[in-house]
């Protein structure tokens, strides 16, 4: 059984949809109508899938999602759901820039705090290996103004999964850091990106089943273009990086004011 946080689209979805035939699903989200036509597509006599609608950056929310999964009984867990906002920190709501917090770092580290012991207990007394995906982004590598807050909160995703690879090195676990460059999903949009998606973005099926096959064989998995430019920021001192990526981000933002300006 895998649970899948951030089910309805993306990444998330695209998780339920390549994920083996046999594999039960748990696919959380806040989207009810969505995740409802995920259940009309891949379940079967064989193949329970299960949907909680439940806001994951929230207590409540989180405890629902973690009470369902251990009452399943979940042996995979995939740490996707997330969100971001484009701009100034300071320019942001307060709501926003707490809700990326909630969501992309309190929210992965309680439900892996919570459901790991049982997932560990059950490979061990049924001599197999459990699996966490721990989706972080290219954004994790490097200081990144205009979006900082995201950035700092997937830096958070990737070191905690590799700290745990560590940590668990000796128990019947896989654990992965999944690290997407640009990917065709809503989420550009939804972030403020007036473009959308940047040309040469992967397929969100492309990402998921890299992920998939990568499970087991590596700790940390960078995928599409972003393999070619994640790690250059680290040749750089840091204060560099965050200049020449803060000069770029700002020009994406003059852009973004300019193209808003003209009515598009």
């Amino acid at each position: 059984m895998a649970l899948v946080t951030g089910a309805s689209r993306g990444i998330g979805q695209a998780f339920a949809e390549t994920l083996p035939a046999e594999t039960g699903l748990l696919l959380a989200g806040r989207d009810q109508e969505r995740l409802e036509s995920l259940v009309a597509r891949l379940a079967r006599a064989e193949r329970p899938v299960h949907v909680v609608s439940a806001d994951l950056t929230t207590d409540a929310g989180r405890q629902t999602v973690i009470k369902q999964a251990e009452d399943l009984g979940v042996d995979l867990l995939v740490n996707n759901a997330g969100v971001g906002q484009l701009g100034r920190l300071i320019d942001q709501p307060p709501e926003a820039v707490r809700a990326t917090v909630e969501l992309n770092v309190v929210t992965p580290v309680l439900l892996t705090h919570a459901l790991l012991p049982g997932m560990l207990a059950r490979a061990r007394a049924e001599g197999r290996r459990a699996g966490l995906i721990m989706v972080a982004s290219e954004a994790a590598f490097a200081p990144l103004p205009y979006f900082a807050t995201y950035a700092a909160s997937k830096a958070f995703d990737l070191v905690l999964a590799e700290s745990l690879s560590e940590e668990l090195r000796d128990e019947p676990v896989d654990v992965l850091a999944l690290c997407p460059g640009a990917t065709r999903t809503e989420f550009g949009r939804r972030a403020g990106f007036a473009a959308g998606n940047l040309p040469g973005a992967a397929e969100p099926q492309t990402v998921a089943r890299q992920a998939l096959e990568a499970l087991g064989r590596q700790t940390v998995l960078v995928t599409g273009f972003g393999r070619q430019v994640a790690f250059a920021p680290l040749t750089l001192p840091r204060h560099l990086a965050a200049r020449g990526l803060g000069t770029a981000m700002s020009l994406l933002m003059r852009w973004q004011a300019q193209r808003g300006g003209a009515g598009s």
